[in-house]
């Protein structure tokens, strides 16, 4: 299959997370494999479901234990979920983003992928985010009962 020119390799199950704390900031990751600001997101191993992929990858990446709250929305355009990596491979994911609340854990920059973590107010984001995640915050944010679709 092609998009944007490139052919895609593999399609993939991925996760993301939106966290908010007691004052209503979004918790942000700053990737070391992009250099950009974004919500804790991952990979679903293979034998995992996407609701406990999220939460061990807030583990892994925060050093939070969290319980899922809602299903925000699941993401597969192309435009967005389409990663060349260096090697040459081109990968699509298939995204299934999450709420989350903190049930315990201390806030701690614990995995080689984090370069730093902190929470941001909605309206004062750091402005070198992955690009569709401002999107997706915006997601979180819309009252509605049903889950997104893009």
């Amino acid at each position: 299959m092609k998009s944007s020119g490139h052919i895609i390799d593999e399609i993939r199950p991925g996760v993301a997370v939106i966290i908010f704390d007691h004052d209503k900031r979004v918790l942000l990751q700053k990737r070391s494999d992009v250099g950009l600001w974004g919500l804790p997101s991952g990979h679903v191993e293979p034998g995992e479901t996407v609701k406990n992929a999220a939460i061990r990858e807030v583990w892994e990446e925060t050093g939070l234990k969290v319980r899922i709250l809602r299903l925000i929305g699941v993401y597969s355009e192309p435009e967005s979920q389409v990663f060349h990596y260096p090697d040459g491979r081109n990968i699509h994911f298939v995204t299934v983003y999450f709420q989350a609340e903190i049930l315990e854990g201390q806030l701690s920059n614990r995995s080689p992928e984090t370069m730093e973590i902190r929470f941001f107010p909605p309206d004062d984001l750091p402005c070198n985010m992955i690009p569709m995640h401002p999107n997706w915050l915006e997601d979180a944010l819309t009252l509605t009962e049903q889950s997104f679709v893009r």
